[in-house]
């Protein structure tokens, strides 16, 4: 007869969103997944408003002129330094999406699906977005 075990056998169980979740430490690769899809829905509800921006600043002299003022008075109730944070969250969305976009295209086109790939790579699309996002909102904002 064959022998009974003497070591238990691995547990495995559904993780409990209240006290698992906190402590879990999602990888570099994950996050930028995350954050692909959230640049994705951003760029996406905020469609309308860059429709409204590429039409008033491209429609004539006066519009532009309505467009510029977006940044410096405001737009209606809204005012400016809200109207520049709305598009510095789509500047760091645009260039997130296309990072991470570019990423996954050269991962696919080039079958480089290692942990060590995966993990420099998000890095460099983490850090590539976030710098360029910083050089970027330092001109919207005024600084150089």
């Amino acid at each position: 007869m064959a022998e009974s075990r003497t070591t238990p056998r691995p547990e495995f169980r559904n993780i409990n969103a209240l006290t698992d979740l906190p402590s879990y430490r999602l990888p570099a690769a994950g996050w930028v997944s995350i954050l692909h899809r959230i640049s994705g829905l951003l760029m996406f509800l905020l469609l309308p408003f860059i429709v409204w921006m590429f039409d008033t600043s491209l429609s004539s002299e006066l519009s532009f002129g309505v467009f510029a003022s977006a940044f410096t008075a405001g737009i209606g109730f809204v005012p400016a330094w809200f109207v520049k944070l709305v598009v510095l969250g789509l500047i760091w969305a645009f260039l997130h999406h296309l990072f991470a976009g570019l990423r996954h295209i050269y991962m696919d086109a080039t079958h480089s699906v290692d942990k060590a790939f995966g993990k420099s790579s998000a890095v460099a699309t983490l850090v590539l977005s976030l710098a360029l996002t910083a050089a970027l909102g330092a001109k919207l904002f005024g600084l150089y």
